[in-house]
């Protein structure tokens, strides 16, 4: 009787394979390569070098031999190939690189990877060009070297691989949940209390399969677990700081949503209306006039850290908030100064 698991989440995915009670010995590389889809057995040996392929609970090496009952656990970084990668020459703002890796700080408005109406622009398309040498980003694929990604109206930090080396160890961190996210937002409504923790499953939405939605309860949608602080509050919006300890789609849009916080200006989850506040056309316009100032929802990828994918050296980046972001926030201080808001 086979058994098999599989698990995507970020831009890596899971199996988990019981062997057949008949399983001739064979290489695990060799029985790999037969058992995953579109996975070349190169691409399994790295993944074994990079300690990502467990057998009972024991990293092994390539040339193991499967037994029967074995108990077999793989993190390999996502595969898929949809379209031509198309490399271009766009600026891109780097805070850090070296031969195994390079972090960067997206602009707003500017989407990771190819996909469904953005085929090109992308960041990736932007990274195929400027590592345009490295065999990682010469063989086509659609998202070389990544392992995570933010919204396309989210500004801040990202890690990529420049080999594949390097690629299973960050997609390895990311399934531990060893690396340290935090993301600071401006939610409508203010909190009873400065820190807390959401927590709820989250899957694609049954009504509208361009959202996300939370399970509160049962098998649907993935764990999801999000730590947030208070750190400043303008009445009627506040300031918050986000720890991601999981790291699914729209995750932080979709656990402020449900507790009742949806991100400033957020159009799929509902921040883009007036939620708190009076009903004067005086306060309708200035909140208009926030929309004009960050007309995207108010999230910004601020810190990374995470463990050097060769070195183990511990790394830690920080992005300050754009522009944009910054206006928003003088904005809403004058605001409360000027009315003397209570806080």
């Amino acid at each position: 009787m086979q058994e098999e698991l599989f698990e995507q989440s970020e831009l890596y995915e899971h199996h988990r394979i019981l062997v057949d009670r008949g399983q001739e010995p064979l290489r695990i590389d060799k029985y790999l390569g037969n058992r995953i889809e579109n996975v070349s057995r190169n691409k399994i040996q790295q993944a074994a070098k990079a300690g990502n392929i467990l057998v009972n609970g024991t990293v092994i090496k390539p040339n193991y031999k499967v037994k029967p009952l074995d108990v077999i656990s793989v993190v390999l970084p996502y595969p898929h190939r949809e379209i031509e990668l198309i490399p271009e020459p766009i600026p891109i703002n780097i805070l850090y690189e070296d031969d195994d890796i390079i972090v960067v700080n997206k602009e707003a408005g500017m989407v990771v990877h190819p996909g469904h109406g953005n085929y090109t622009g992308t960041l990736v398309n932007a990274l195929a060009y400027h590592l345009k040498d490295l065999p990682l980003f010469q063989r086509g694929e659609i998202r070389p070297g990544l392992v995570h990604r933010i919204d396309k109206d989210t500004s801040g930090i990202l890690v990529v691989a420049k080999t594949e080396l390097a690629l299973n160890k960050l997609a390895r961190q990311f399934f531990e949940r060893t690396i340290k996210r935090t993301y600071i937002a401006l939610v409508w409504g203010r909190f009873d209390k400065d820190t807390g923790t959401v927590e709820g499953n989250i899957g694609r939405s049954v009504r509208d399969r361009m959202k996300m939605q939370v399970f509160p309860s049962g098998d649907q949608g993935k764990t999801a677990v999000t730590h947030y602080r208070v750190i400043e509050s303008f009445g009627y919006v506040s300031l918050i700081e986000c720890r991601l300890e999981t790291g699914r789609t729209h995750q932080i849009r979709v656990h402020m949503e449900y507790i009742g916080h949806p991100i400033f200006n957020d159009e799929r989850y509902g921040g883009n209306k007036i939620l708190r506040g009076t009903t004067f056309a005086k306060y309708r316009q200035f909140i208009q006039n926030c929309f004009k100032i960050m007309p995207r929802h108010a999230l910004h990828a601020q810190s990374l850290a995470f463990s050097h994918p060769v070195t183990g050296e511990m790394m830690q980046f920080n992005s300050s908030l754009p522009e944009d972001f910054r206006q928003l926030l003088e904005k809403w201080r004058t605001y409360t100064e000027d009315r003397d808001i209570s806080l």
